[in-house]
């Protein structure tokens, strides 16, 4: 995972001459599948497996840590699989390790009826001095040839060590990101037995720790040709459980704790972000679907931030590029990848992100650095939210929200014939704080007794139960007292930070009712001795403005935030960090 310096490398350069070009699939067929040339009688499946439920219990029952456990061994015997290492060796380097990726993609199409389309993407990109690369993918046709949308699950290949391209060191990689390879591997295997409308692509990228180029190219070939992206899933570090001396923030509580059950999600923005109502759809999938049925049920995590501190992944190339992305992260990383500092001595980035240790020196490792059960877990959450969004349930392009006298009233503006909606509702928090349903009806009335503002956004749910991905998100004002204005419909407010508490990055809102006059606004963070702490500014609009707010790590306590324009304080509110 790059640091952020390589990342805004990227994005200086990502355009020029120096960028990703002649793209070619090794499989034309997978090509034409994705562009939605293809007849899918072709690809049908002998028994037609399409019930989510029964999809969603044969996932937690079929994803297997052993097979996990096996692709990772595998993996780290690689010995080096940075993007420039060796293409030749059939036992060493990344073209020995992507050869092996692509057979285990073939064996999958083979053990069910051949429905998935393998092969290579391959394109044209200068790294260390290597002008070609592969990513490695399996294309599972949707039933609907018809643009409603394609599911992308993602995760890199590429490893490296204390020095970007050295290319002969020991870098198995197994955290980063043997974890998130495999974990597409199995989803590749498990699913292949189903069917789903939309077309589902599985891929292993590469040239991730360079600069996020292999995603990159995938993502430029997706807009170029309009390739109809409704959902990128991206896993990155994905397995392991123990947390390192350091780590990139919002991350660990201490050196060697362990966190088995939560995993993070990270994505863009805050209100109206599509990035986000992906990131709260996984939860929700998983909490309605699976949840109450797992010995070990997970705790999902919504951040506020696109990425960690300073950090980022291969679902940022895609949403720079207004496809709809996010990223799956382990609650705990062992490293911040700060080779740098000749103090640095965590696994992440460096020749200790190997497979684990031998503890009774016979030979072989008996404690292993991912925790395949962890894995496995993380895996299901994944399938479960691809399953779902496969489905290809048509969001509603349409509704509107009012309130009167703490009344939350929705009306969806759909010329169809009643059916069935969800409506997800939500205040202070990333979560949905309710998700109501409006059955055989357009419309629907509910309580919503706290005043402020609260965001309000639907989904249409099909014949089956399962949702479409949920709207953009609407403002609502609720009083919680009558019509006249109120407190909560001044010109100009200072809302409530969220989340609050928060961890590391919280965002700040400001409502604007009637525009001010002013030549400089911006938010003032002082701590409770009064010191300034930072200074944000602010460029108002009509209706929500809001900034992210990133205090760091490794402190606690109450902050005060203040709305200022043109020097002059209009309101305070305190928030609380506590990590």
């Amino acid at each position: 995972m790059p640091r952020f310096s390589l990342l805004l490398l990227v994005f200086l350069t990502g355009q020029t001459a120096f960028a990703q070009s002649n793209f070619v699939f090794t499989n034309p067929a997978a090509e034409q599948v994705l562009q939605g040339n293809y007849d899918p009688s072709n690809y049908a499946a002998s028994e037609v497996i399409d019930d989510p439920a029964v999809i969603a219990s044969d996932l937690s029952a079929r994803i297997s840590p052993d097979s996990l456990k096996a692709y990772i061994t595998r993996l780290s015997t690689f010995g080096n699989r940075n993007s420039a290492s060796d293409t030749v060796s059939t036992t060493r380097g990344i073209g020995a390790a992507r050869r092996w990726v692509v057979s285990k993609f073939d064996e999958f199409s083979a053990e069910s009826e051949h429905r998935l389309l393998t092969g290579y993407f391959q394109f044209d990109r200068v790294m260390c001095a290597v002008g070609q690369h592969r990513n490695m993918l399996a294309v599972l046709p949707g039933s609907d040839p018809n643009p409603n949308g394609v599911v992308l699950v993602e995760a890199h290949i590429d490893s490296r060590c204390e020095v970007l391209c050295d290319t002969s060191c020991l870098a198995e990689g197994v955290e980063d990101n043997a974890s998130g390879t495999a974990l597409v591997m199995e989803l590749a295997r498990v699913m292949a037995k189903y069917t789903f409308r939309n077309t589902i692509v599985f891929m292993v990228v590469i040239g991730e720790e360079q600069g996020l180029y292999g995603a990159e190219a995938f993502a430029v070939y997706c807009k170029n040709n309009s390739i109809p992206l409704r959902a990128v899933l991206n896993n990155d570090v994905i397995g392991g459980v123990i947390c390192g001396h350091t780590s990139s923030p919002p991350s660990c509580s201490g050196y060697n704790s362990i966190d088995s059950t939560s995993v993070r999600l990270f994505s863009a923005g805050s209100f109206n972000s599509p990035h986000k109502q992906l990131s709260r759809f996984i939860k929700l999938e998983y909490t309605e679907n699976l949840k109450t049925t797992q010995a070990v049920p997970m705790n999902i995590r919504i951040m506020s931030p696109e990425d960690r501190t300073g950090r980022g992944g291969d679902h940022i190339p895609f949403r720079s590029r207004s496809f709809t992305a996010m990223r799956f992260t382990a609650a705990n990383e062992h490293g911040d990848a700060g080779v740098d500092d000749p103090a640095y001595d965590d696994r992440q980035h460096s020749y200790r992100d190997v497979l684990g240790v031998d503890t009774d020196a016979d030979g072989a490792v008996d404690s292993f650095f991912v925790q395949f059960n962890y894995l496995a877990r993380n895996t299901l959450i994944n399938g479960n939210a691809i399953a779902m969004a496969a489905r290809g349930v048509p969001t509603p392009t349409a509704f509107t929200a009012t309130r009167f006298n703490g009344v939350l009233s929705v009306h969806i503006d759909e010329p169809a014939v009643p059916d069935t909606y969800r409506v997800a509702v939500r205040s202070t928090t990333n979560d949905w704080d309710s998700v109501y349903t409006i059955t055989g009806a357009v419309a629907g009335d509910f309580q919503v007794a706290a005043p402020g503002i609260w965001y309000v956004s639907v989904a249409k749910v099909d014949n089956l139960g399962i949702e479409s991905l949920f709207s953009i998100e609407k403002t609502v004002i609720v009083s919680g007292t009558s019509e006249p204005a109120t407190e909560a419909e001044k010109p100009i407010q200072l809302l409530q930070n969220k989340p609050n508490p928060f961890d590391e990055a919280t965002w700040i809102g400001v409502w604007v009712e009637e525009m001010p006059a002013y030549k400089n606004a911006g938010i003032l963070i002082h701590d409770l001795q009064g010191k300034l702490v930072q200074e944000l500014p602010l460029q108002l609009k009509p209706g929500l403005n809001e900034v992210m707010y990133t205090h760091g790590y490794g402190v606690r306590g109450t902050f005060a935030y203040s709305l200022v324009l043109d020097g002059v304080v209009v309101e305070t509110r305190r928030m609380v960090f506590a990590n």
